[in-house]
């Protein structure tokens, strides 16, 4: 009888462990059961505004549940992605991250930010990339591919002046990496975002840049700027006839400002994984990729969130190495 006794118990505490274990289990199950918030970390109308639009609109239609968009700008995106950083785990809120950027400020700012990038959140998945092209006036610069932009470079060393839109931007580290690669010296002249940069390029004021296709086509379809190569693995539909980096004589050089959906660190892996499933199935939707390419972008292959992270790591790796051998600093 006391035997008996004791079973009940035991019994009773089983079926209470077992609810607990399965209570996160049926949570998410039932997920997404309210809307999600998408952060943006720039101001509306920008490329990663854009580009998480597009997002939220595609996301919506798989996961059945409305996801919104919420701008919230301030310290170079830093702002935006430590409010997500510090958000709830729970897979309602998620950052529209400007990949590239991120990466960058992670070494070249992480004395002044408040969040980890690979601790404090977790990568969903890499939606798109936007490709850069190295361009050159053509009035001033007499150089036609990118081999006769480094002979050049090379036999005056420190005159050939280049232009980016801000210290740590990625045209700036594209620049940089460059200069690394191909072992030439040329003088920076930071501009306060690409619209001042690209309005001298076109002057003379200042000679070359890497910009992004977006921002510079229009100047290259109407001959104010030469386009020596476009910096994908590929040659790009915008730009055709331009060679990649590599065919132009720099093998191994591939830089895009990269786009992708990252939550707070602590989200369960099944949140994680079912958001990643809805995000693939997005990548390939005709409708999508078109969406994308209007605005300068081109969707990636759908890939798994360990993959994300990776290259995540890899973009993370890849600049803090550059601002380490330019000594960049983001006075």
């Amino acid at each position: 009888m006391s035997f008996c006794s004791n079973r009940r118990p035991l019994a009773a505490l089983a079926l209470m462990a077992l609810g607990t274990l399965m209570a996160p289990l049926a949570a998410h199950a039932a997920y997404p059961d309210k809307p999600i918030r998408l952060v943006v970390p720039y101001p509306p109308g920008g490329a990663t505004d854009v580009v998480g639009r597009v997002i939220a609109n595609h996301l919506s239609e798989e996961l059945k549940q409305q996801v919104i968009v919420e701008n919230k700008g301030g310290a170079g995106g830093n702002l935006g992605a430590d409010s997500v950083a510090r958000a709830t785990p729970d897979g309602y809120t998620l950052l529209m991250g400007a990949i590239t950027s991120h990466s960058i400020m992670a070494t070249l700012e992480k004395n002044r930010i408040s969040y980890k990038l690979m601790d404090d959140l977790a990568p969903v998945a890499t939606i798109a990339a936007v490709p850069l092209v190295f361009v050159v006036n053509p009035a001033k610069v007499p150089a036609n591919n990118l081999t006769e932009l480094i002979d050049y470079a090379k036999k005056n060393p420190g005159k050939l002046t280049y232009a980016s839109s801000g210290a740590g931007a990625p045209q700036r580290m594209a620049a940089e990496l460059f200069k690394r690669q191909a072992g030439v010296d040329m003088l920076h002249v930071p501009y306060r975002g690409s619209g001042p940069a690209m309005t001298d390029l076109v002057g003379g004021q200042v000679l070359t840049m890497v910009e992004t296709v977006p921002a510079s086509l229009g100047f290259i379809k109407s001959g104010q700027l030469r386009a020596l190569a476009v910096t994908m693995p590929e040659r790009i539909s915008m730009l055709p006839d331009t060679p990649t980096a590599a065919e132009a004589g720099l093998p191994g050089f591939e830089v895009a400002s990269m786009f992708g959906v990252l939550a707070p660190a602590k989200t369960p892996k099944p949140i994680v994984e079912q958001l990643n499933a809805a995000l693939q199935k997005v990548l390939v939707k005709e409708d999508f990729k078109a969406q994308m390419l209007q605005q300068g972008a081109y969707a990636v292959e759908p890939a798994s969130a360990d993959a994300a992270r990776q290259r995540l790591q890899k973009e993370v790796d890849m600049w803090a190495k550059v601002i380490e051998d330019a000594k960049i600093t983001v006075e």
